[in-house]
């Protein structure tokens, strides 16, 4: 089946990517929207734009459109680069909002497509596991809840940090895979990639309980096996 896979960057995606390839879809494009604000309700921001380092680094075509990142109104610039393309089915890496999975179904159902969402309410402790174990190389470029403090940026998804994630969760209930965006991230390096993603110079922006890490130049290098 040939899809078009929804990519912000960040671990989820990468993911449910990888999960797609695995299990055999044809993969023609990824589909990235960039958002025109910080606060959009679907789409990631922070570093929007090295979705296109991703792409390279994984050999697959990129289209892009953006969004004012209004509610509801992005879903139909969604639905109107997605009518464009020539696929039957699109990834996305939901796991658990509904809000997430519901808006791209209807979409799907309007444009006769498929929905895929390969880690749709799988364990999330079980998730972080698995992209530790499939030599992922995801880093933390945002961090917005209680327990999350400026060290986090920049930090790679480990053991260490996944046992953090846990204690977060069991003290402030947060989500363990940062649905409720509490955290985002950027993944540097994947199984799929042909090449991985170099950051050259970054900088920490920290505003109040929340910050991110700015990336202000990357580059494609090679891999490190």
């Amino acid at each position: 089946m040939r899809v078009a896979a929804l990519i912000s960057g960040g671990k989820d995606s990468a993911l449910a990517l990888y999960r797609a390839l695995k299990q055999g879809y044809e993969v023609k494009h990824l589909v990235t929207m960039v958002p025109l604000q910080a606060d959009s309700w679907m789409f990631h921001y922070p570093n929007i734009r090295l979705t296109d380092l991703f792409a390279q680094a994984a050999g697959i075509p990129i289209v892009k459109a953006e969004t004012s990142g209004a509610k509801e109104v992005e879903l139909e610039d969604l639905k109107r680069l997605l009518a464009k393309l020539d696929v039957e089915g699109v990834v996305s890496g939901a796991v658990a909002s509904e809000y997430q999975k519901v808006r791209i179904e209807r979409i799907c159902q309007e444009l006769d497509l498929k929905s895929i969402a390969p880690l749709w309410h799988e364990d999330p402790h079980t998730l972080l596991r698995e992209i530790v174990n499939e030599h992922f190389e995801a880093i933390f470029v945002g961090v917005c809840a209680y327990g999350f403090d400026a060290s986090w940026l920049g930090r790679i998804i480990d053991s260490k940090a996944i046992e953090e994630l846990v204690d977060l969760n069991r003290k402030y209930q947060t989500s363990i895979v940062g649905e409720g965006g509490e955290y985002e991230t950027l993944v540097l390096d994947a199984p799929f990639f042909n090449k991985r993603i170099r950051l050259l110079s970054t900088e920490k922006v920290w505003e109040g309980q929340s910050g991110y890490l700015q990336v202000k130049k990357a580059e494609l290098a090679e891999k490190v096996y």
